[in-house]
């Protein structure tokens, strides 16, 4: 299977590491222009130096821009921008999210504003931009859009955070009820549900927390008997992408090794 996206536009959040990354770059070696977007400035700039590194003998390329997925007018604004360049976005890829430094606490001890800002970055994040794209892939009567859960979605949270679980949930049915409303006009709308894959500062830490005997237990409790990486991510993105999955939407796969 020979997956390429030669002049195809991407746009991935959440690029500055992990899965952003590694997704980011994947597209890129396939001859894709990426617009990788994140908070933190110098990691994106370095996944776009790295985009286009990788998409040099291919034509991929990738610009980095910093965007708050949170933040609904910014959002617009750097979705307006990517089709002034290109006219089109063939995919999006709703990345970003995770914990926000948060730890695992009591229900009773969870602030309001704790529970919203994960809210607002793994389910509010992932409607802007699906809304922001949504025109011009009705015009161009085709478009991808992935979005990027959890196996906290589909069960419970590792962390043992009640935002980060729920929201998780609620992007998978935000995604079925998009491939619905979207189907129409070609565009397919799909989630991957990743295990646990140590890919950035806090899923460091969470796996640093479980200590040898832990890490033992979790690596046991997966089929294959082994951790993923972002790799195994950013290829099931690839195949959400592709033209393999055309008659795919409104699903999860979950990429966990086995359970």
């Amino acid at each position: 299977m020979n997956i390429q996206f030669p002049n195809k536009t991407i746009i991935v959040t959440g690029a500055a590491h992990g899965f952003g990354r590694a997704i980011s770059l994947a597209f890129a070696a396939r001859g894709a222009q990426v617009f990788a977007c994140d908070v933190i400035a110098d990691e994106v700039v370095e996944t776009a130096a790295q985009c286009n590194q990788v998409g040099a003998s291919s034509g991929g390329r990738g610009t980095a821009h910093v965007v708050d997925v949170s933040d609904q007018p910014a959002v617009q604004k750097m979705v307006a921008e990517v089709l002034a360049v290109t006219g089109r976005i063939d995919v999006l890829v709703n990345n970003a999210g995770g914990v926000l430094g948060q730890v695992g606490r009591p229900i009773e001890q969870i602030t309001p504003r704790e529970w919203q800002a994960i809210y607002d970055v793994n389910v509010s994040g992932a409607f802007y931009f699906a809304q922001a794209v949504a025109p011009s892939m009705k015009t161009a009567q085709s478009g991808r859009i992935i979005n990027i859960s959890s196996g906290a979605g589909l069960g419970i949270s590792l962390t043992g955070i009640q935002a980060y679980a729920s929201a998780k949930a609620a992007q998978i049915g935000l995604s079925r009820q998009l491939a619905h409303e979207l189907g129409a006009w070609g565009i397919t709308v799909n989630n991957i549900a990743p295990g646990f894959v140590r890919s950035n500062p806090n899923t460091e830490r969470q796996w640093q927390s479980y200590g040898e005997e832990g890490q033992q237990r979790l690596v046991q409790s997966i089929a294959l008997k082994r951790l993923g990486s972002p790799d195994d991510i950013a290829h099931g993105v690839l195949f959400f992408a592709s033209d393999y999955a055309a008659w795919i939407t409104g699903q999860v796969i979950s990429i966990d090794g086995g359970k």
